[in-house]
């Protein structure tokens, strides 16, 4: 059966879709099973980290009735600019582009009551009518779970540098991480690595480590399901004060463990974005290994 003839609005929706997808050279989607795991914390810190080695970047909040990325970088107040019908997104220093809904909302308390359809139709529009212009990583923020806004963005990012999935130590969210890692393996979305965030507490007076939630969970799901572990991410007061600031720990107390740890990770997603094809190959036989 012949497909059915594209109308002239969706020719132009296409086109735009991949004259921006043209100008961005890696896409990273972070993930997380459930929510309360610090994935936003997570994207914020990676996309600051990699603005800082000197990259061009882009974050993406698609979390799109609870986006808080811009309250992560204390830009929550800012306006979109238009420029040629398209948004320019909010430029924060050295070199990160933000875009989020929070943006466009009238207030801070406005709730947004969208159905999936239109939801979709949004994930599409932060692509299609924001300026993204050149960028060398794109991070994509997205809400808990793998519903509405996940399938749109593989669907419309099929060629997806891969997934970053985060989850904690206990095993109710290492459960749901499992289920990341197997949603990105059958869209053909390779899991660039699992992050085990809020492993261990890091007392501010002694520097004494305490497992509070046990550690060691994300190591054990990567390590099954054969996807690389890209590292552990203590707790410490600092992070919460830094994300009420405005102010990722990156920036706020670059000495801290967790901010060595965000720097590291980032070093291990570089290297395994370079290497994508191969990784990627090898994560496909794994994952075809264990469906048999």
């Amino acid at each position: 059966m012949s497909k059915p003839m594209m109308s002239a609005e969706d020719i132009e929706e296409e086109t735009r879709l991949r004259e921006t997808l043209a100008g961005i050279k890696h896409v990273i989607i972070v993930l997380s099973g459930k929510g309360g795991v610090g994935k936003s914390t997570v994207s914020s810190n990676l996309a600051i980290s990699l603005s800082k080695e000197g990259y061009q970047v882009g974050i993406m909040d698609l979390d799109i009735t609870g986006p808080n990325i811009p309250k992560m970088f204390h830009v929550e107040d800012s306006k979109l600019l238009v420029e040629n019908e398209r948004l320019i997104p909010v430029m924060y220093p050295p070199s990160l582009k933000i875009m989020s809904m929070a943006f466009l909302l009238p207030d801070k308390d406005s709730a947004i009551m969208w159905r999936g359809p239109v939801k979709m139709g949004a994930v599409r529009q932060f692509l299609e009518d924001v300026n993204w212009g050149t960028l060398d990583y794109l991070v994509i923020d997205m809400p808990p779970g793998t519903g509405d806004e996940a399938l749109s963005i593989v669907q419309l990012i099929p060629k997806a540098d891969g997934a970053v999935i985060v989850t904690t130590p206990q095993d109710v969210a290492i459960l749901d991480s499992r289920k990341s890692v197997t949603f990105a393996l059958q869209t053909h979305i390779p899991v660039i690595g699992i992050i085990e965030n809020m492993s261990g507490f890091v007392c501010p007076h002694c520097g004494e480590v305490t497992e509070i939630f046990r550690s060691g969970g994300g190591q054990a799901a990567a390590d099954d399901m054969g996807v690389q572990f890209l590292g552990k991410v203590p707790i410490e007061p600092a992070v919460a004060q830094a994300g009420d600031d405005g102010l990722p720990i990156v920036e706020a107390a670059p000495d801290c463990a967790s901010a060595k740890a965000f720097r590291e990770i980032v070093l291990k997603i570089v290297r395994t974005v370079e290497n994508e094809q191969a990784y990627l190959e090898a994560q496909r036989s794994k994952f075809e290994e264990k469906k048999e």
